[in-house]
């Protein structure tokens, strides 16, 4: 378990554990001998020269004092490890979520962060206070009691050796038993966890379809399976306990029968037997204590394993030297991506298009067609599987996250807006800025008529998640953060789709102002947007079927021309009173 902490906690803690170890060695060492001292303190007093005895107490005294003298600072080294090191776990966990890719985070991998960024890294937490203490207690000081005892009876010193490796094969034993069952529990808590999510944020849905007594069925199963985890890591636990409390209060018996058998035999004194039975009472306290806390242990294993798992999991590589932009415009070039690394099932398969520098190109294409994937293979949320994408004519496998970064502002269809004020999700685009520049920002946006509805203005808090707000109300909050950051490239998913009636052409013309300065890539339903765009990319079958302008592409009669034609009759249909069906309008407009 100590090899793993100190990978958990990185190289730069090295120095405090190994110190921390080595006051705690001291401390056992100190304690240890102490009680070696019994055996003569004890000796001297029973026998016939009590005075004898005062070397040997003034010495005991001299191991007491100083042993309080290194337990108080090891004990204060323990707690204050345990909350740096708590902070370092966090830190480095939030780091390495921050570089993952985004296909790493599936629905059990993401329960399974909750847990481990929270109860785990509070199960490690006690390990420099409490457990590893006690590991080097119950290591160090039955050893100095064992080396001890040969000094003084070498029958009773092989019969203690020969309980405390009884003891080590009974702990490992018991040990693997308690290991499984806290990954399955672990496991099963992580499932519990994201059915319960999943409960809360299903909830308009189940009372929609009026849901709302069995709609929770798979979230009972995930609670009883929680429970029966629990018993289980009872049931596994158990063992330990009452199997090493056996062999641990036997040990003491044979060697309390032991030593009273050499008693009556003459072949050991009465206070020398005193002696060595306080040695052995002090052999089988810390291996009690081991058997009661071996669970708590064996957890904290599990979570240094999983932390480390997580830490050790590959990233998007970096470069060791990062290549900067030269320009703003954007080529994918023989591009093939698929989620699941399936080749038969990839949804890009040798796209080739270019987004030119200072242009507004729209991207049009059915459901599934792989639009919003090609704006996180420009971001790089994920690598393609083969061919490359440049951005200013660089490969951004070239490019290290904040270089590429700080060239490209992503707004997507789904906006998560953090739980804090207006002005501080909008600031999340550009920390440094100015008020004067966010307020102008936000204002372009159209955000000043949200701060103008809610009550605290620009300070009103808007919720986990942005819950306050409508969706059109959160994707003006996320353009305003795209305005703010002010980058030479903008990438636009259905950036509009959620607006009213009343903002869009607001933000139209604030996408507009965006493109005159900007290279903006816009994944496009409506008909105004795509007919306004410099370029038109038609996806169709993971490839650029057609590129051109509007009237170039109407021209062709190919796949967008009819996409178009769809579009053009679907915006014709409407709810009547008379059926409440939908019905085309006609060319004059009346159904």
């Amino acid at each position: 378990m100590i090899r793993r902490l100190f990978r958990a906690l990185g190289s730069e803690y090295d120095r405090a554990l190994r110190r921390l170890l080595g006051w705690f060695t001291v401390a056992a060492l100190l304690q240890g001998t102490a009680f070696v001292l019994l055996v003569p303190v004890l000796r001297e007093l029973l026998g016939g020269e009590p005075d004898r005895a005062w070397p040997w107490v003034i010495a005991l005294a001299a191991l007491w004092t100083g042993y309080a003298a290194v337990n108080y600072p090891a004990t204060l080294a323990g707690y204050r490890t345990g909350a740096d090191l708590s902070r370092s776990l966090h830190h480095r966990i939030g780091d390495k979520v921050a570089q993952l890719p985004l296909a790493w985070f599936t629905p059990d991998r993401v329960g399974g962060l909750g847990r481990l960024a929270s109860q785990r890294v509070v199960d490690i937490m006690g390990v420099p206070a409490h457990l590893l203490r006690q590991l080097v207690d119950t290591f160090v000081t039955p050893l100095v009691v064992v080396l001890a005892m040969f000094l003084f009876d070498w029958r009773l010193a092989v019969s203690m050796a020969v309980a405390a490796v009884a003891v080590a094969v009974a702990y490992r034993a018991v040990g693997r038993g308690m290991q499984a069952a806290d990954r399955n529990a672990d496991r099963i808590h992580a499932d519990a966890a994201g059915r319960i999510v999943e409960f809360a944020r299903a909830q308009p849905v189940l009372r929609a379809f009026g849901r709302t007594v069995d709609g929770h069925a798979a979230l009972d199963e995930a609670l009883t399976a929680q429970h029966a985890a629990g018993r289980g890591m009872l049931r596994a636990g158990m063992p330990a306990l009452v199997g090493l409390g056996f062999i641990a209060q036997a040990s003491f018996i044979v060697l309390l029968a032991l030593g009273t058998y050499l008693a009556l035999d003459g072949s050991l004194g009465t206070a020398e037997l005193i002696g060595l039975l306080v040695l052995a009472a002090r052999f089988v306290e810390p291996v009690m204590l081991t058997a009661e806390l071996g669970g708590a242990i064996r957890v904290a294993e599990n979570a240094l394993t999983e932390i480390n798992t997580l830490l050790v999991t590959e990233t998007l590589p970096e470069p060791q030297a990062t290549r900067r932009a030269d320009g703003a415009d954007i080529e994918l070039d023989g591009v093939r991506f698929g989620y699941d690394g399936d080749d038969g099932d990839a949804v890009l398969k040798g796209l080739s298009m270019r987004v030119p520098q200072g242009r507004m190109t729209a991207l049009v294409g059915p459901s599934g067609a792989g639009k919003t994937t090609v704006i996180k293979l420009i971001a790089r949320f994920f690598d393609p599987d083969a061919g490359t994408v440049r951005v200013g004519g660089v490969d951004v496998r070239e490019m290290r996250a904040e270089d590429l970064t700080s060239v490209i502002s992503v707004v997507f269809q789904d906006v998560y807006l953090f739980d804090g004020t207006i002005l501080d999700n909008v600031r999340v685009g550009r920390p440094d800025a100015t008020d004067e520049e966010v307020y102008a920002a936000a204002r372009t946006a159209r955000v000043d008529d949200i701060a103008g509805r809610l009550p605290g203005g620009w300070e009103a808090p808007v919720g986990e998640g942005g819950s306050r707000l409508s969706g059109g109300e959160r994707q003006r909050i996320s353009i305003a953060r795209a305005l703010l950051k002010d980058t030479p490239i903008v990438l636009l998913d259905e950036a509009t789709a959620a607006l009213d009636a009343h903002n869009e052409h607001a933000l139209q013309q604030a996408v507009a102002a965006l493109a005159r300065e900007r290279t903006v890539l816009m994944i496009a339903h409506r008909l105004q947007t795509i007919r306004d765009a410099d370029q038109i990319v038609v996806l169709a079958d993971g490839a650029a079927a057609e590129t051109g302008t509007h009237d170039e592409l109407l021209a062709t009669g190919g796949h967008y021309a009819r996409y178009w034609r769809e579009r053009s009759r679907a915006a014709g249909w409407r709810l009547t009173r008379r059926d409440t069906f939908l019905r085309q309008s006609s060319p004059t407009g009346t159904a």
